[in-house]
């Protein structure tokens, strides 16, 4: 089972240290040694974090992959600018031909590698076989994946180049993909909840800023025009447009290349011949950002719909008591000391609210919240490993924090703990779901 689920990532290993390779030809010796080494530190090094409490190697990969998708950014911006002006090349060319240059290329990209796979056991033990076992598999692993990767790169066709530019978008692209299967890991959902939030936050304070929403007369047709502004669709859109565009201006900067001159050369069968090499060499460096541009829009899809059963329990109907209790048991037919969360609906009249009742792991507390939080649609929440996750945006919530207020937090709902159970005040619950959660849900729907 676990080989089963390391098998995507092993492939991203081997695609990517055949990119390296042939983006390096002239450095073939240290890119082998380098990917390997790195393959090696990463696998071991993230297994070996693991062990320790308080440090999370799911927050040092996910910082590692933020910075190269904004080292991704500053490379494709810095691209077109000296393509604007006609240059063939960055400045320093020789030391994108380097030892030093492929050496850290090498070692960053295959040290995230390797950590992002290990990131995608759970709850692996960290003992000092265990680790002793972690090693002694990986080395094999990592000699056989770099030895059948020198292989393959060996019988790639010999005009088929991989420009710098190519090799950098081609391997930030596939380590995203592979992060993608990640929830703990993935950037696209996280990317497309902050252009949503961004969008709302910011449509709400220039509406509250000119007094919109005192004029009665021309809200309804404000809400109507602007609605869709506050519907995730618009986080999906924006945030396919900051994942795509930095392959795309690479794409175009390696498009807007200008032609080496050929105006000194007198013979015309000459300089027809070295238009069609550039022509034809700057074609295959288009190879590689666009299938950049294939894994970033598989990355996205792997995004939006992940292969994560989520616990998600249906709601069970509460009522209170003469006193206007609701008393949920620790034990009976639903064990609340499980770790799971349990979801529950009290109705109230025509009132109703949702909630759910869990066990913190981390603290031994139980907790009671809102199956909502005060920004989004309360379309609820699901438990995986180590987290709960906000339908409406995908923001993945630690379970440490869950029970703490603010941002996309589930709303936390006063209880008492009681030596039989749990007890939360019915009124107190249908006031709290009322004065957020359904107020966010007007706003959300354009304010109807």
């Amino acid at each position: 089972m676990v080989a089963v689920k390391l098998i995507p990532h092993i492939l991203v290993w081997f695609s990517i240290v055949v990119v390296l390779l042939r983006g390096f030809p002239g450095r073939r010796s240290a890119v082998v040694v380098t990917s390997g080494l790195g393959l090696l530190i990463g696998t071991v090094g993230v297994f070996t974090l693991r062990s320790f409490p308080g440090v999370t190697p799911f927050l040092i990969i996910k910082s590692a992959l933020g910075a190269l998708f904004l080292l991704l950014w500053g490379v494709a911006v810095a691209a077109n600018y000296r393509a604007d002006r006609g240059k063939v090349s960055f400045r320093g060319e020789r030391f994108f031909a380097s030892f030093f240059y492929a050496v850290a290329v090498a070692g960053i990209a295959t040290v995230v590698a390797g950590g992002i796979s290990v990131c995608k056991l759970s709850g692996a033990e960290t003992s000092a076989l265990t680790l002793g076992l972690v090693i002694l598999s990986s080395c094999p692993l990592v000699y056989f994946i770099t030895y059948a990767a020198r292989f393959a790169e060996k019988r790639l066709p010999k005009s088929f180049r991989v420009s710098h530019l190519g090799m950098v978008v081609s391997v930030v692209a596939l380590l995203l993909f592979s992060s993608s299967s990640i929830l703990r890991l993935d950037l696209f959902s996280p990317l497309s909840m902050k252009v949503m939030k961004g969008v709302h936050d910011f449509v709400h304070q220039f509406m509250e800023s000119i007094l919109i929403p005192d004029h009665l007369f021309i809200r309804p047709a404000i809400w109507k025009t602007i609605g869709f502004l506050f519907g995730k669709e618009v986080g999906f859109w924006g945030g396919l447009v900051i994942w795509f565009t930095p392959a795309l201006l690479i794409l175009l900067a390696i498009n807007s290349t200008r032609l080496p001159p050929v105006a000194h050369i007198r013979q015309g069968a000459q300089r027809r011949k070295l238009l069609a090499g550039a022509l034809r060499e700057q074609r295959l460096h288009l190879v590689m950002p666009l299938l950049a541009i294939v894994i970033f829009a598989a990355a996205a899809y792997q995004s939006s719909f992940p292969s994560v059963e989520y616990w998600d329990p249906k709601p069970l109907p509460v009522t209170a008591n003469q006193a206007g209790e609701i008393s949920i048991p620790k034990k009976g037919d639903i064990n609340l000391e499980d770790g799971k969360l349990h979801k529950y609906l009290y109705k109230q009249g025509e009132r109703e609210a949702r909630f759910f009742v869990l066990l913190n792991p981390t603290t031994g507390e139980f907790t009671v919240d809102l199956d909502a939080c005060a920004i989004c649609k309360p379309d609820g929440y699901g438990q995986t490993e180590g987290s709960v996750i906000c339908y409406y945006c995908k923001t993945l919530i630690p379970l440490e924090t869950v029970g703490k207020p603010g941002g996309c937090n589930p709303v936390p709902v006063p209880f008492s703990v009681k030596s039989d159970g749990v007890v939360i005040d019915g009124i107190t619950l249908i006031n709290s779901w009322g004065s957020t959660v359904q107020a966010t849900a007007r706003v959300k729907e354009g304010g109807k």
